[in-house]
């Protein structure tokens, strides 16, 4: 009796679940590249928060809190979270002007999915973020500056401006993608950040400021974003404005993303 063999057919292998996790990453690595092509990129995120910290202490401290040491304490956590933040308009304006040199369609041309370049972008900016975040803390305790709470709690409050910037960076690609100049993407990402940051508790406390300013400064989530920071480097509460900060970066990154990637899809 002859037995016949059927011959092993083989099975195709499965798909990644998440393709665009490598692909994302490698474009990441493509925008890094470029970064450190042109190192005059890097020039507002190390000298602007040396610029800022040496103003607002030197010439307003000793006016605010009679003393630039003590105001030194204060002000550090708000002068490193405005510099990141200002840090997040690059994005868009790098953004609008790739896909007007055309480098978004050699994307389009790629077996990627549509959102990996924007992702890989963003992934690259955290670099930029997180040099700001450093140049600030070193030019911080080069003036005087002194934590006053664990490494652990130090570097949670690192963690916490970076995840805010980079969920508020989705902000700026979406401006990016829909205004027609790069131009327009700065002036607005600005005009809007100017409230957010200097209507804060960043610079003086809430406190001081008249009664209808108080309302704005008391729901603003940068103020409770600077609070926690300074509740973390310095020694304070943390957890409620530590929250409200990481809800309010999970709600932006949750409208914000998507239209993003939606803008780009439609503009591609």
């Amino acid at each position: 009796m002859t037995t016949m063999t059927v011959p092993q057919v083989p099975q195709p292998r499965p798909a990644s679940s998440l393709p665009w996790v490598r692909h994302s990453l490698s474009l990441a690595g493509r925008s890094v590249r470029k970064m450190l092509r042109h190192p005059e990129q890097f020039f507002d995120v190390t000298l602007q928060p040396v610029l800022f910290l040496i103003i607002f202490v030197y010439v307003l401290g000793g006016a605010i809190a009679g003393s630039t040491q003590d105001y030194l304490q204060f002000v550090l956590p708000g002068i490193l979270i405005q510099t990141v933040l200002f840090s997040t308009i690059a994005i868009g304006v790098n953004l609008n002007t790739d896909i007007k040199e055309g480098v978004f369609d050699r994307f389009r041309s790629l077996p990627i999915p549509r959102s990996a370049p924007l992702v890989g972008a963003t992934i690259a900016e955290c670099l930029r973020y997180a040099i700001t975040i450093g140049v600030t803390m070193v030019a911080g305790f080069v003036m005087g500056f002194r934590t006053s709470t664990s490494p652990a709690k130090v570097a949670a409050a690192m963690l916490l401006v970076l995840f805010f910037a980079w969920c508020m960076c989705w902000i700026a690609i979406w401006l990016g993608m829909i205004m027609r100049e790069a131009g327009s993407v700065q002036g607005i990402g600005f005009l809007a950040l100017f409230p957010l940051t200097f209507g804060s508790s960043m610079f003086a406390a809430t406190d001081t400021m008249p009664g209808w300013l108080q309302a704005w400064v008391k729901i603003n989530p940068v103020t409770h974003l600077t609070d926690a920071m300074r509740g973390l480097l310095t020694g304070g509460p943390v957890a409620q404005d530590a929250l409200i900060a990481l809800g309010t970066s999970a709600l932006i990154l949750a409208v914000f993303a998507p239209l993003a990637v939606r803008a780009y899809r439609t503009k591609a």
